[in-house]
């Protein structure tokens, strides 16, 4: 990141913004303000030189900026992406492969255990092994009446994108992560904080948090560290595809504005890198203010 010093609370976009909404999965090209993913201001320092990654949901939002802060911190990029992402998953691969690094971009919907079992193969035979695995492909969608609203198609998905894939990448991983590597998941503010309108969402996020701290305790013996990053509100095409009201997205934290992607990756950055060494088990917030357990 920049290392000029500034005020956190001017430093980005501040609501009011536009109301602005598209279709899911949502695509970066199309909000306003775009969201900024480090482009300019991310310059690495050698962290991961070497490593091998895999990141889910790698095309846009917080994967895309972590796929680049790798790439510039020294490590080869394996992410995912839904077909209807294709062209933001080329703009992922361009930012990787700029930094010189190798960019694999696959199709991959984790609600399938075949399909993370093909993504697992893919790395291996790309990689030969993986040192770092992030877990950051999610789904939600806002249901004002909340319990009431949510139908079983939508729950289902929910914990079949957020959980389930998780459990399965993983489980089919371990064999391919060799000692000192790293898993990181994604959680949220909303594991501790739940929000009605997002109640299906939320659960899963508490889940992660659940998950991560105990597959950590399973495989400090292993060498292997299972962390996780708690993002607030963070500006995406994930907001305008499943929020109805973007308007005043991110006024509510303490800070009055929602993260950049950029601001997010840092953390990624840090508990994949040995610097990280003896932090296992975390879970780290960056929620622009708002307290946590």
């Amino acid at each position: 990141m920049s290392e000029q010093q500034q005020n956190p609370v001017t430093q980005h976009p501040q609501p009011e913004f536009e109301q602005q909404d598209q279709q899911h999965p949502g695509h970066t090209e199309e909000m306003r303000p775009e969201p900024d993913h480090g482009e300019s201001s991310y310059r690495g320092s050698g962290k991961l030189e070497g490593r091998r990654t895999v990141i889910t949901g790698g095309d846009s939002g917080i994967g895309r900026a972590v796929a680049l802060a790798y790439a510039r911190e020294g490590a080869d990029v394996l992410f995912t992406y839904l077909e209807a992402e294709e062209k933001d998953a080329r703009e992922t691969v361009r930012l990787v492969e700029d930094a010189g690094r190798r960019a694999v971009a696959v199709p991959c919907d984790i609600r399938e255990e075949a399909a993370c079992q093909a993504l697992i193969d893919r790395a291996v035979e790309e990689f030969g092994r993986i040192d770092v695995l992030v877990i950051n492909a999610a789904y939600q969608m806002s249901q004002p009446d909340s319990i009431e609203g949510i139908t079983t198609e939508q729950f289902d998905r929910t914990l079949r994108t957020n959980l389930y894939g998780m459990f399965w990448l993983s489980k089919m991983a371990l064999p391919h992560i060799p000692e000192g590597g790293s898993i990181i998941n994604t959680t949220s503010v909303q594991a501790y904080k739940p929000s009605p309108h997002l109640l299906d969402y939320a659960t899963t996020k508490g889940a992660i948090v659940t998950f991560t701290q105990g597959l950590a305790q399973y495989l400090a013996d292993r060498g292997i560290r299972v962390n996780a990053v708690a993002p607030g509100p963070v500006w995406t095409p994930l907001i305008p595809a499943t929020m109805p009201d973007t308007e005043e997205f991110g006024k509510q934290s303490p800070l009055g504005r929602p993260a950049q992607p950029a601001e997010m990756a840092p953390a990624y950055v840090f508990l994949a890198s040995q610097e990280a060494s003896f932090i296992t088990a975390e879970i780290v917030n960056a929620t622009g203010g708002t307290p946590l357990p």
